[in-house]
């Protein structure tokens, strides 16, 4: 592409970043005028809203996976407690639009993106029940998954009661961590006695 069309797509991507953030259901008009650009540039880039949503939300969620993929500790708790912090710092500008990525009508699109941190969530849990730090009472799948969903509610929480960044930040690890069997009390001490999970 030209560099006037590269600059022309990257100006759509971010408008609409912002645009369906503050509504899901923006049209292609609003993120076009948004990016300063009339509605008939946009279709020399996506064809339709829904691929215009799906480009946005593969690049989205790459960048998420790929941000966690560098988190590591030898605690599966702690780690846990990691990705859900590293998360919630590159969905935090944008808390309605992941909510709508995740369980939207692309939600298939976005679970396929989003399969790297997914494995790294259920690596996580299998060896926190295999140390004993972790639930056993649910299978790791299964476990996953609610996990994901708790850091999602949070996710909504945060986005329609305005919860300011710092108090969203640590509600999300506290559901994360209570949900894989830690109680308030346990989840509150392991956040409170590592600092990295602030950053």
């Amino acid at each position: 592409m030209r560099s006037d069309a590269v600059a022309n797509r990257e100006a759509l991507l971010a408008a609409a970043r912002v645009e369906l953030n503050l509504d899901p259901d923006a049209s292609l008009e609003a993120i076009a005028a948004r990016a300063g650009l009339s509605r008939r540039s946009v279709y020399g880039h996506f064809a339709t809203r829904d691929e215009l949503l799906r480009e946005l939300i593969t690049l989205g969620a790459t960048r998420v996976a790929a941000s966690v993929a560098t988190v590591d500790h030898d605690d599966p708790l702690v780690r846990l407690a990691l990705i859900a912090s590293r998360l919630w710092h590159e969905v935090e500008d944008i808390r309605v639009m992941a909510v709508f990525a995740v369980r939207g009508p692309l939600k298939g699109h976005t679970a396929e993106a989003l399969a790297p941190l997914r494995l790294r969530v259920v690596d996580s849990i299998a060896e926190g029940v295999a140390a004993g730090s972790v639930r056993r009472d649910i299978p790791v799948a299964r476990l996953a998954r609610l996990v994901e969903d708790a850091a999602l509610s949070a996710l909504a929480e945060a986005s329609s009661d305005a919860m300011p960044g710092s108090a969203a930040h640590r509600l999300v690890i506290l559901l994360v961590l209570s949900t894989a069997g830690l109680s308030a009390e346990q989840a509150a001490a392991l956040i409170d006695t590592h600092p990295e999970l602030d950053s």
